[in-house]
């Protein structure tokens, strides 16, 4: 089998969603990559953080609630402290997983990675991503009134904070991941999308939103000059009419078709859509490069052509 250079992009499913589900996790998760590395493929990983920012977040609030002096912590923090926790967990499980195989020559690395937004992204002028817990219609106007967050009304659940998802302009740290990459480590780096930041002269500033993963991770892919893009899901295939009597699954998706079916509505807007719509980016921005949509421990057979929705030029 050639040896692929592939991004794989974890969802929420791959790492759980408390600390002790992390834990366990990320070790059926650890199993399925060191496969992939065991092939001799290189793998650079990036995931989402779903559940560990939103409790990060309600966690440092709750802070800043009993505690007058301490002021709010800012999303971009909460981001950056995700990726650490995640990547310490992952790195952890990897490392182990690895030595378990009796390989010895790849470390593991968590990057610590920012990832800059246009501030005219058009996301800004309509921040629709939920985070953090729910709040009462007295709480959210406090928390409007107090920090300037938007509030809205979470079908009839109460009310939530909403950020802008804007998409990845440049990954700020790409040249030292490449540096790693290059030198045979197993990076994990773009935890979350990334921390999104916008550029004012050569400072760095860190802003309100949360990054789609799929999105970072095909930029991701795309800068490396990856072979394969793999975003791991809750499903083995992509399908249209999903959840219907006549549902049709697809192995096999040329671009054209995929950015046709999404545009005729046939994925999910929070669930499948972002990640064909990243797929289709990343597999038709260069030949030879291919996306795979498919179940975590189907990735190593997805490559063999077995299973998953494949997606090609």
């Amino acid at each position: 089998m050639n040896k692929k250079r592939i991004v794989l992009a974890l969802g929420g499913n791959a790492l759980g969603n408390t600390l002790p589900e992390q834990m366990a996790a990320v070790k059926v998760t650890a199993r399925a990559i060191v496969d992939l590395i065991e092939e001799g493929h290189e793998v650079v990983i990036s995931h989402g953080n779903g559940p560990q920012v939103g409790m990060i977040n309600n966690a440092m609030a709750a802070l800043s609630r009993e505690n007058p002096e301490q002021p709010n912590t800012p999303l971009s923090v909460c981001v950056a402290m995700s990726q650490a926790y995640i990547g310490y967990d992952l790195q952890n499980a990897l490392r182990e997983e690895l030595r378990n195989k009796d390989i010895t020559d790849k470390p593991v690395v968590t990057m610590i990675t920012q990832v800059r937004v246009e501030e005219e992204d058009p996301a800004f002028r309509t921040p629709s991503k939920p985070i953090g817990h729910f709040m009462t219609k007295e709480q959210a106007d406090i928390a409007a009134e107090k920090y300037g967050y938007i509030m809205k009304e979470d079908a009839g659940r109460g009310f939530r904070r909403v950020v802008a998802s804007p998409k990845p302009a440049q990954i700020v740290e790409i040249d030292a991941i490449r540096t790693l990459v290059e030198a045979g480590q197993v990076v994990i780096s773009c935890g979350g999308g990334g921390i999104p930041v916008t550029l004012k002269g050569n400072h760095l500033k860190g802003t309100s939103a949360v990054i789609d993963k799929d999105f970072a991770s095909c930029l991701l892919a795309k800068e490396l000059d990856a072979d394969y893009l793999i975003i791991l899901t809750a499903v083995e295939k992509v399908a249209l009419r999903y959840g219907q009597p006549d549902v049709e699954w697809l192995s096999d998706l040329s671009v054209q078709d995929a950015l046709r079916y999404a545009e005729e509505g046939q994925f999910a807007a929070g669930s499948m859509l972002p990640k064909v719509l990243a797929a289709a980016e990343f597999a038709g921005s260069k030949p030879g490069r291919t996306a795979l949509i498919t179940l975590l421990e189907k990735a190593k057979d997805g490559i063999q052509g077995k299973t998953g929705t494949i997606i090609h030029l």
